[in-house]
């Protein structure tokens, strides 16, 4: 296994989607197997209630709350997949602007690892990707299609 100064950091954007399986499969044996690490980034858009703030902040206080009981349970199978500890990250915002901004952040990360649905419409994700953020991103992005196996995902690994 390489020893590297400053690991590759392999960042996938962890949401409840069919699809999202796969990703975390795909990026924790490959990061494993690179020596690197994994990092999931949860976006929480910004709640459009704004009748009263008080409100509004409790929605995004509870976002906040299942965005982290759901990230906790992501590392642990990215735990029990690879042995990998994995790096946790909750952002508000816009997706786009969030992932920008996170990895102008981390100079380490070196792959972004999104999810796609093959079913008809891939996701916004891969639309933005395809429209605008490949041209502010300098990194490879890695699209897992959701119809992958777990075998053709460790064959490829």
């Amino acid at each position: 296994m390489p020893t590297q100064e400053n690991k590759w950091k392999f960042l996938v954007i962890a949401d409840d989607t069919p699809e999202f399986k796969k990703v975390i499969r795909l990026a924790a044996l490959r990061a494993k197997r690179v020596g690197g690490t994994l990092v999931m980034l949860r976006i929480i858009q910004p709640a459009e209630f704004q009748h009263w703030m008080a409100v509004r902040d409790i929605m995004e206080e509870e976002a906040m709350q299942e965005a982290q009981e759901m990230m906790d349970q992501f590392a642990v199978e990215v735990m029990q997949l690879s042995g990998l500890d994995s790096e946790l990250v909750i952002r508000k915002g816009e997706p786009g602007d969030v992932i920008t901004q996170y990895i102008e952040e981390d100079k380490d990360i070196h792959l972004l690892v999104l999810g796609a649905n093959v079913d008809g419409d891939p996701g916004p994700l891969i639309k933005a990707f395809r429209e605008e953020l490949l041209n502010v991103l300098h990194m490879p992005v890695l699209v897992v299609p959701g119809n992958m196996t777990e075998k053709e995902i460790d064959k490829f690994v």
